[in-house]
């Protein structure tokens, strides 16, 4: 589209440009709150913030979901009590010994996920498959000792936005099921912010501890790697079996009920942020811009366009406030129009209004889109509906941008030298064909230097000619590999 802004910064220097907007737009003090790995969410980055929790909440709620709110501490015999679960967090817990001078008698974890203490409640509130499913989610923060080179809202000591739900099903099949809702229910949440996903089954190795598997999302940042963004656990039996939990089935017989759970976090605000940016800064979806709409009012020099120019906003404020439309007049006199405007597109606002003494004549205003810079003028008697199409095209122009730079970004190749270059070159994901032996994905690992993501979900059948780079034999999917954060 003609006028589209640049995004050479926002591609060549992603990390440094993230550090930068996230502060010149106030979404995100990261760096001088003193404890490492720990940052805080600025008025207007948390309403971007509590818009997208608000997605959330609109996706899972109709699925039957109940939120719930659990302590932040766990007990150190519960978090032990699955043991596959505590090796995969053991080195990354938090511990509290003290309550004030006084060493504990139990040992305190900061909670870095829920899987043990929502099992033990359960244990308690769930007696009969006539209660099933039963499907909970709370949005809290989580913790854990980060070791590796921290990112704000991308590899955090403290995720404040981790929406993690968990299910409770009375058979295998049904926790199927539940998988396949929540897979949809992320899929909707991302396409309703426009941001792109490959979907992946994780490698055994790599899977949640404690699950039968793991399904995962991930999307491509500007850099060119990799971001994990969502992921569903199958947990089978794993966490009722470890803490005896049984329920009464319809033929009256008893067994461990089954269970799922599925999170994601703070990543998903620094995906709309990394994915829609430009060199200009923020670019927000309409349906979570705090702002929808700025109003920016152009000084006249005559007593009388000033006159028309106010009545000409009040008007266009009436409008907007009776379209339910979040807006917000800047009629600061102490800076020039161009200051204003460069202000609020660091900020991400979807359109935005100006009002001279000419447009007041016409009773008119000039639009402009923040995705394109795009300018027209619109008479006020059809501002609302107008503003309500912009809003539409932004979106699908944003989404379709989004998509169309990780398609661009996704190599399928036998090739290891092509492999190589694509991961080295910090490209995005390279799909290699795949026999379906661990030591030949890990041996991969080593030559590209680079993550296995795991394979294509729903599974995806390599060709029948295709073989594997590394021992020879038939191939039978893809292994998707890319450098990760």
């Amino acid at each position: 589209m003609s006028g589209q802004p640049s995004r050479d910064k926002w591609s060549r220097e992603f990390p440094r440009w993230f550090d930068w907007i996230i502060a010149e737009a106030e979404v995100y003090d990261y760096g001088r709150y003193p404890v490492k790995g720990m940052g805080v969410w600025m008025p207007y980055g948390f309403q971007i913030r509590r818009r997208i929790i608000e997605l959330i909440r609109g996706i899972l709620d109709p699925l039957g979901h109940e939120e719930v709110l659990f302590p932040l501490l766990i007990p150190e015999h519960l978090l032990r009590r699955e043991s596959e679960h505590v090796k995969g967090f053991e080195d990354e817990v938090y511990w509290v010994t003290h309550g004030g001078l006084e060493p504990l008698d139990v040992k305190l974890a900061l909670r870095p996920t829920s899987e043990t203490s929502i099992t033990y409640m359960e244990t308690f509130w769930i007696k009969s498959y006539k209660q099933l499913p039963k499907k909970y989610y709370q949005v809290v923060s989580i913790f854990r000792y980060e070791t590796k080179a921290t990112r704000p809202m991308i590899r955090l000591r403290e995720v404040t936005t981790f929406k993690e739900a968990h299910t409770v099903h009375d058979s295998f099949e049904d926790a199927e099921r539940q998988v396949l809702e929540a897979i949809d229910a992320y899929k909707k949440l991302f396409d309703s912010l426009g941001i792109p996903y490959v979907i992946s089954r994780r490698p055994e190795w790599d899977k949640f501890a404690g699950a039968l598997y793991t399904i995962a999302f991930d999307t491509i940042m500007p850099d060119g790697r990799a971001l994990q963004i969502g992921t569903v656990h199958n947990l089978g039996q794993s966490f009722t079996k470890a803490f005896d939990f049984k329920i009464q089935l319809a033929d009256e017989t008893l067994d461990h009920p089954w269970q799922t759970s599925y999170g994601v976090s703070d990543r998903v605000v620094a995906t709309v942020i990394g994915v829609h940016g430009d060199d200009r800064g923020l670019v927000l979806p309409p349906n979570i811009a705090p702002i929808q709409v700025v109003v920016v009012p152009i000084p006249a020099k005559d007593e009388e366009g000033k006159a028309k120019v106010k009545e000409t906003l009040e008007e266009v404020a009436r409008i907007l406030e009776e379209a339910g439309i979040r807006y917000r007049v800047d009629d600061r006199e102490d800076l020039r129009p161009g200051a204003k405007y460069y202000y609020w597109e660091a900020r991400g606002v979807p359109l935005r209004i100006e009002i001279g003494a000419r447009e007041a004549s016409e009773r008119a205003v000039t639009l402009v889109r923040r995705d394109t810079l795009e300018k027209s003028k619109v008479g006020l008697d059809e501002l609302a509906g107008r503003i309500r199409e912009e809003f539409n095209d932004i979106y699908e122009n944003m989404k379709d941008r989004a998509w169309s730079f990780m398609k661009n970004r996704i190599l399928r190749t036998s090739d290891l030298e092509k492999a190589k270059e694509w991961v080295k070159e910090r490209r995005g994901i390279v799909e290699i064909p795949w026999c379906g032996r661990e030591d030949c994905a890990l041996r991969l690992e080593e030559e590209l230097d680079a993550k296995a993501l795991g394979t294509p979900w729903p599974l995806e059948k390599a060709p029948e000619n295709a073989k594997c780079p590394v021992c020879g034999k038939k191939a039978i999917t893809w292994m998707r590999y890319s450098k990760t954060y």
